[in-house]
């Protein structure tokens, strides 16, 4: 009974003392503006060692994420990029841990375009709440659409739900604002959707 009632009241602010532990590596790992693959294995090797803090659902996105990162040996650019967006974010308390943030000064296509995924092209950027970046894009083959890089051939830039009012000045902006360009400069014929609004077409 002392056990449970210590599980009980003591829970809390176990986790809250070891989100600011995460917080606070997060901080130090990214002091020099890099992520190199020593500090990823090293924040993947805290969270295993921490699994019970990730009933938060950004920790375990990010747990989810970094599995993913490691999972074929190499972290490519792209992938370190969203990882310091996401700590980043993380650091500076830009959302509540566990809740994703509604997309309203994000630049999504309005109106809203009909997404179909038959030979259409489909690029990610963000954290995803459907799953690992590798579950994202067996949905689209599954359907017949091409995930890839960023291109102007690109017909659909999907953002992760967890993406913060202050997107412009994280890593993932920049394939944001290249796609504005596409878009609304070159008049290519690319949407750039929610994850959200992306999940519904599934």
């Amino acid at each position: 009974m002392d056990e449970a009632l210590k599980n009980q009241y003591g829970r809390p602010r176990l986790d809250d003392r070891q989100i600011d532990e995460l917080i606070g590596i997060a901080r130090g790992i990214l002091a020099d503006g890099y992520l190199d693959d020593r500090e990823v294995k090293f924040l993947h090797a805290w969270l295993a060692a921490n699994r019970h803090i990730t009933g938060n659902a950004l920790v375990e996105k990010l747990y989810d994420r970094i599995e993913e990162v490691l999972s074929d040996g190499v972290i490519d650019q792209d992938e370190r990029a969203d990882l310091i967006s996401t700590l980043t974010a993380f650091c500076q308390n830009d959302f509540a841990v566990g809740e994703a943030l509604k997309a309203g000064t994000l630049p999504l296509n309005s109106p809203s375009p009909i997404v179909s995924f038959t030979d259409k092209r489909f690029c990610f950027t963000g954290t995803f709440v459907f799953g690992s970046r590798a579950e994202c894009k067996k949905a689209v083959s599954e359907r017949g659409g091409l995930v890839g890089t960023l291109t102007q051939k690109t017909d659909f830039l999907v953002i992760g739900e967890y993406a913060t009012d202050s997107w412009k000045h994280s890593t993932f902006g920049n394939k944001i604002e290249k796609a504005i360009v596409f878009r609304d400069t070159k008049k290519l014929p690319i949407a750039i959707i929610s994850e959200p609004y992306w999940r519904s077409a599934l």
